[in-house]
Parts: structure tokens; C-alpha cells; sequence
């Protein structure tokens, strides 16, 4: 079967797709999803409330990929997740106590906390801003792709940029089918998406309100 063609002249690789538990995933899954990864292939995978890509953020090639498969503008930093509040320590600058305090009280769930990045991050991560969004994922997906992997991994929603975000293995099929190389299919996932607040500056502010509302991010933050 000849590749597809992006309309740009470009040939598009075919998306391959494994039906997976969500819950209780194969192993044998994320196995073949980690070396994909490792290969500098894209995944996608169930998380909090939709379907997120997954992919290497140490590999440049693939950075941009990711940026082409999203059409996502370069300017736009894309986030990390880790496995856990080390783990986020150790990728961002100097985090400060903001960072901290959310992070062991939320994680792992669905709050992304930007922070200054540290220079172990590619700046085209950052989208050149020198800044990152951080976050545990609750997936039990995620969590045993970043401990196969044995590094933080790109989490950015699964989606052309503008559009609604997917929910199902079959809707990003449908409408990244030869942007992404892999789709993990848990079925349908549901709930809020994550909330993104911003602690980079002296006063920190809710970026985006979702699962967690801004006024216990206050609640924890008070008197900080």
C-alpha cells in the first residue's frame, strides 16, 4: 500500500492501532508503545479526560513532528509529564515553592504547573520561551510508558490546534490517521481536562480552569 499524501506533497505514514484496557493495559502494549517512543515515534494514549500524544522530548526530529502533526505554532511550548514530584523538580529551574505545595497535593492529577525550565529541556520544547507545563498524569497508560521509557514524555492533547480534543482511540484515528504512528485504544474516556495555572511569576494565575477549580488552588496556596 502506497503512503498516504498530506496535500503538501509530503508522504504521511500509515497509524497503527492496539485496543488496550485503560485500566489494566497489556503489557505487551506498552511495551511496543515504549520502543515506539524510543524510535522517535508518536503515541497516542487514554488520560485525564481525553487522549493525549506521547513522544520523545530529547529527540529534536521528533519535537517538531509533533509541532507538524498538531499544527501547532512553534511559539507555543508543549508539555511534560512525569512520574512524579521529582521528577518535575529535576526539569524545572530553581521551582519554586508554589511548584511544590500543588504538586504533592494534586499530583497525580489533572494540573498542569507551569514553571521555569531547566536547561536539561530543549528549547524548542519550551517553544523558546524558556518555560514549561508540568504534570502526573493519573493514567495507568501514561505512568507505565514514562517507567519503560525512563524519562518524562511530551503530553500534549491529541488534536489538530483549534479543534476539539478527542476522547476515543477511534476519534484521533479518524483525525490524525497518518499524523500520529501509534494509537493505544482505551475506548472512550470522560471528565473535565486538566487545569493550568502558572507560578513563574510573583503572583500566580489560572492559565486555564478545568477539573480543579481555581478556588482550591487558592485553598492550597494560602499564605504562600
Amino acid at each position: 500500500m502506497l503512503p498516504k499524501q498530506s496535500g503538501i506533497g509530503k508522504p504521511l505514514l500509515a497509524t497503527d492501532l492496539i485496543e488496550i484496557n485503560a485500566e489494566t493495559p497489556d503489557a505487551g502494549a506498552l511495551d511496543r508503545a515504549a520502543a515506539a517512543i524510543l524510535r522517535g515515534k508518536i503515541v497516542a494514549v487514554p488520560s485525564d479526560g481525553s487522549y493525549t500524544l506521547v513522544a520523545d522530548p530529547f529527540n529534536l526530529q521528533t519535537v517538531v513532528r509533533v509541532f507538524h502533526a498538531k499544527g501547532r505554532e512553534s511559539v507555543r511550548s508543549l508539555p511534560l509529564l512525569v512520574e512524579g514530584v521529582i521528577m518535575g523538580e529535576e526539569y524545572a529551574k530553581d521551582p519554586p515553592g508554589r511548584f511544590k505545595l500543588l504538586a504533592r497535593h494534586f499530583w497525580p492529577g489533572p494540573l498542569t504547573i507551569i514553571v521555569p525550565a531547566s536547561e536539561k529541556v530543549p528549547l524548542k520544547v519550551t517553544g523558546n520561551t524558556g518555560r514549561l507545563a508540568l504534570r502526573q498524569s493519573k493514567s495507568v497508560v501514561v505512568a507505565g510508558l514514562i517507567e519503560r521509557v525512563g524519562r518524562p514524555l511530551i503530553g500534549t492533547s491529541a488534536n489538530i490546534s483549534g479543534s476539539l480534543t478527542c476522547r476515543s482511540g477511534i476519534d484521533v484515528f479518524g483525525t490524525m490517521d497518518g499524523r500520529v504512528d501509534l494509537v493505544l485504544d482505551g475506548g472512550t474516556v470522560a471528565g473535565m481536562g486538566p487545569t493550568t495555572i502558572d507560578v513563574t511569576e510573583p503572583y500566580w494565575r489560572v492559565i486555564r480552569e478545568g477539573a480543579i477549580t481555581e478556588s482550591e488552588l487558592a485553598d492550597v496556596l494560602k499564605g504562600s
